[in-house]
């Protein structure tokens, strides 16, 4: 399983900002929004799985962009249908925590 602590997940927005990459930008906020939403309803961020495992998906894409960069290879955008598989498991948490995934995700759902 992935983690990504609270430094990456910021490190994942300005890294998706600085090389426009709109779509994985989007992603980026989603995880951030879910980190914050986890850090308001519980323990926090790094001591409730579940939401974490949620998010697995996308943070390996998140992951593989930041790891594209340091290697100097191209760095490529998500597809739309892309973040929306990355995205259905951490709504199929939200929705079994009897959650909005729109409350939580805002406008990157």
């Amino acid at each position: 399983m992935r983690f990504m602590n609270e430094y990456d997940i910021e490190e994942a927005l300005r890294f998706t900002a600085v090389n426009e990459l709109p779509t994985l930008r989007k992603g980026a906020e989603a995880l951030s929004n879910l980190k914050n939403w986890t850090n308001s309803h519980s323990d926090g961020w790094p001591y409730w799985q579940k939401p974490v495992r949620s998010a697995n998906k996308l943070m390996e894409a998140l992951e593989t962009a930041r790891n594209s960069s340091y290697r100097g290879e191209e760095v490529k955008d998500l597809t739309d249908a892309e973040l929306k598989r990355a995205l259905s498991p951490i709504k199929a948490f939200l929705t079994r925590e009897g959650v909005s995934h729109d409350e939580v995700l805002k406008e990157t759902a």
